[in-house]
């Protein structure tokens, strides 16, 4: 995570930093790792805040909906 994509992902309805106890949810911060869906990634990708990806991690279908090489680009 970064502090950009963290604000990103709030400002569009999805606040991954603020803590939920009821949800034993700490919340994200700057260098924490999170598994994002497809989707999400790619469209911060679009809007220039996408986070570091981990390849080794990230599952062949992402690839239906994000190109290989813009993964590649956001390689950790």
């Amino acid at each position: 995570m970064t502090d950009e994509f963290l604000a990103y992902s709030k400002y569009v309805g999805n606040d991954l930093s603020t803590a939920r106890p009821e949800f034993n949810f700490t919340g994200l911060k700057a260098g924490d790792s999170w598994c994002l869906c497809a989707a999400r990634f790619l469209q911060s990708h679009d809007e220039g805040c996408a986070p570091k990806v981990n390849l080794k991690a990230t599952h062949l279908r992402a690839t239906e909906i994000v190109p290989l090489k813009i993964l590649e680009q956001y390689k950790a």
